[in-house]
């Protein structure tokens, strides 16, 4: 017997059908695996009602013959009681029985199976699969409209979010570190929001925006085909990295890209992500060249160790850019020691490095795309990646990448060479505010 769950309309359709052949709320319970007063309830709540057909609309035995005048006191009125609109009889007269059909007062409180049915003209209830999964339906919605929470609670989370997220900070963010403080849930949040009735809008929820299609100016076939046959690509293309992949954990991927500044000319944006923790790294580039890239896997080597460098980033996975096209520079520390393998997406396929492309939007929300990178310092680029890094995720179980970076020796080295932190929850700030430059 099933212990929860709605009914659905499948089990609705069976209800009805099994009404009209005359079968017990127990039998058609034993068919569904419910209990009989599930059955019973469901057919009561969501039966349809008929209005009878009864002389002057009164359902009074009585009513045909009945010639009683004045009940209501009202001496001058020459229409009888029964056929009056102004009063209702019912309740005024003593004699009044009623007419109605005592077979709904008892199982199975419907006429779907009564043999009278069609010449029948008093009330009927039937029970209509189709009317009660409607009702249900609406019942269901106008339940949840409006909000559900005091003034007092509705007042208390409008300061709460109002401060935070005029930080930059995300909703779920804000809600996985105070849920306790929250009322409602995560979805419930939204939703309040989206019927405006809170004082954060849709507008301040930068997930509420749409990103414009990025334009081509020549075919795509014709635009991959050149980069597909370039010469670094060779044994490192992503069905390379798929197969080289196979017997190994993701968690040892790194996904490597740059995010560039004004028109991509001057500084620009290395950044790197662990899969299995989603630390983000951000290094700050004079330019887009190789020479830039290989500088910054050199002083890693070089400040970690050869060997930790080699279990951080065993396994590099990147896009097309220019910058890592120079492949044996990247990989390898001298011409005898190779430190790490790098595989290539293929091109216009940025869903084959999810993890780094989602984390850009993090550094849009700060440094708007256009804006140029010239103003800022490694260390700004560091501070923005410790407020990045602390930002709670539902993917993450509702932790931060610092947090899950916690236990991971190597991962604490790194941090403490690139000096990076996490920050308090309600600190985290993604806004262009937080790099005044």
């Amino acid at each position: 017997m099933k212990s929860q769950g709605q009914l659905t309309m499948s089990d609705r359709i069976v209800i009805e059908a099994k009404l009209s052949n005359k079968e017990s709320f127990r039998q058609i319970a034993q068919e569904l695996g419910r209990h009989p007063t599930t059955i019973a309830t469901e057919v009561r709540q969501n039966r349809m009602m008929i209005i009878g057909r009864y002389p002057y609309g009164n359902d009074c035995r009585l009513a045909t013959k009945c010639m009683v005048h004045y009940l209501c006191g009202n001496g001058g009125c020459h229409f009888r009681c029964v056929s009056c609109h102004s009063q209702n009889c019912r309740d005024l007269c003593d004699k009044y029985v009623s007419s109605r059909c005592r077979r709904l007062d008892t199982p199975p409180y419907v006429c779907n199976a009564c043999t009278s049915r069609s010449t029948c003209t008093k009330e009927m209830y039937l029970y209509i699969a189709k009317h009660a999964d409607e009702t249900v339906t609406r019942r269901r919605s106008e339940s949840r409209q409006g909000i559900r929470i005091g003034e007092e609670e509705k007042e208390s989370l409008n300061t709460l979010l109002s401060r935070l997220v005029n930080k930059g900070q995300p909703l779920a963010h804000i809600y996985a570190e105070h849920e306790a403080e929250i009322p409602v849930c995560l979805r419930s949040l939204y939703n309040y929001i989206d019927s405006g009735e809170l004082a954060v809008r849709n507008i301040d929820l930068r997930r509420k925006t749409t990103y414009r299609p990025r334009k081509t100016s020549r075919p795509k076939d014709q635009k991959n085909a050149k980069i597909l046959n370039q010469k670094f690509r060779l044994g490192r293309n992503y069905d390379d990295f798929l197969l080289y992949m196979k017997d190994k954990s993701e968690h040892i991927v790194t996904e490597m890209d740059t995010v560039l500044g004004k028109r991509g000319k001057g500084k620009r944006l290395l950044t790197m992500i662990f899969r299995k923790n989603s630390v983000m790294l951000l290094f700050l580039l004079p330019d887009g060249t190789t020479d830039s890239v290989r500088r910054v896997f050199d002083f890693l080597e070089v400040s970690l160790g050869y060997e930790v460098f080699v279990r951080l980033f065993p396994i590099i996975l990147t896009d097309n850019g220019s910058e890592f096209k120079g492949v044996t520079a990247l990989e390898q520390s001298n011409p005898f020691t190779k430190r790490t393998s790098i595989f290539y997406c293929d091109p216009m396929a940025s869903w084959q490095k999810p993890h780094i492309e989602k984390n850009h939007e993090f550094i849009r929300y700060v440094i708007p795309k256009g804006k140029s990178m010239s103003p800022y310092t490694q260390d700004d680029m560091t501070l923005l990646a410790n407020h990045i890094n602390s930002v709670r995720r539902p993917g993450l179980g509702n932790k931060t990448p610092y947090e899950l970076a916690e236990d991971d020796v190597d991962m604490q080295l790194l941090m403490e060479l690139l000096k990076m932190y996490p920050i308090p929850a309600d600190e985290v700030h993604l806004k262009p505010d937080l790099l005044k430059k």
